[in-house]
């Protein structure tokens, strides 16, 4: 029986794992990148003809593409730092020995578990113009008519944007959680003797303790909401006039929406969304690294 090489384990083990992944991510993806540079819809009749530089030429003069990355932008902009500072208060609220505490951080993360899809369509009911919250409005007597949260092109994906908070406060909050209780309290017993107490410890201790966990959330939900989807499809369709239509959506629209159909621009304007998240994630690699020695 012959020999294997030692060297060759690993990728052995590795193998079938690795097929996988080529056929489902890297084979689609390189694809992808072909036919970025042609022209094809769902026609399997006519094979994809090779028109160069014509679909990107046509993404840099392309009115709506740029609304939807302004979109995209601000909705970095908007809910990464809110998803970064939110979940930390929760998880110091809840990091206590307190009774019925595991109840509080399994109501916090519940929304966690519910289908974006399912989460999507209850908002749109809250949303509503005889929703809850529009009622509430009502019965407060601070709107007559209510507020049109997913109809007017300025309230739209500000509305969307709330709905994503709530979805990812609690699945944060438990990766704050779990970096806070790995600081050892004898750190905040020093601080306490040094008069850091209070409000004062956190911004001495768990904040400077914690930036792993800081970038670490602030790169994923950087690259989630980058991709945001289920909630604009769900909730607006990416309207009103485009005003809630992200990239990811609009991705979608290029290619399977029955007045457009097309492919290879679908798989452009993914080649510009790839472009993004690599930005992101190299630039998260670059903060968290390790600083050189002096």
């Amino acid at each position: 029986m012959a020999k294997v090489n030692p060297r060759a384990i690993p990728y052995l083990f590795l193998a079938p794992a690795l097929s996988v992944l080529a056929l489902t991510v890297i084979y689609p993806s390189l694809r992808a990148v072909v036919l970025s540079f042609t022209q094809f819809n769902y026609d399997i009749t006519q094979p994809p003809r090779w028109v160069g530089l014509a679909n990107f030429e046509r993404l840099v003069t392309d009115l709506v593409f740029w609304q939807t990355l302004g979109n995209t932008l601000l909705y970095l902009i908007v809910v990464v730092p809110v998803l970064v500072i939110l979940p930390l208060g929760l998880a110091i609220l809840v990091n206590r020995s307190l009774p019925a505490i595991h109840w509080f951080r399994a109501a916090y993360y519940a929304p966690v578990v519910i289908s974006m899809v399912v989460a999507g369509i209850a908002w749109r009911w809250l949303y509503a113009e005889n929703g809850l919250l529009n009622q509430a409005l009502r019965w407060l007597q601070l709107s007559e008519s209510g507020i049109p949260w997913l109809t007017s092109t300025h309230l739209a994906l500000w509305s969307v944007m709330a709905v994503t908070v709530w979805k990812g406060l609690g699945y944060y909050m438990v990766i704050y959680l779990a970096g806070l209780q790995s600081i050892p309290a004898d750190l905040y017993e020093a601080a306490a003797i040094d008069g850091s107490d209070g409000w004062m410890k956190h911004i001495d201790i768990t904040l400077p303790t914690m930036r792993p966990y800081l970038l670490l959330v602030a790169v994923i939900s950087a690259i989630s909401a980058t991709k945001v989807f289920e909630e604009v499809y769900v909730m607006t369709r990416g309207g009103p006039l485009n005003s809630s239509k992200t990239i990811v959506y609009y991705v979608y629209e290029q290619a399977f929406d029955p007045t457009n159909l097309d492919v290879s621009y679908a798989c452009t304007v993914g080649l510009a969304l790839f472009f993004i998240i690599l930005v992101l994630s190299l630039l998260r690699l670059k903060l968290n690294a390790p600083a050189a020695p002096l």
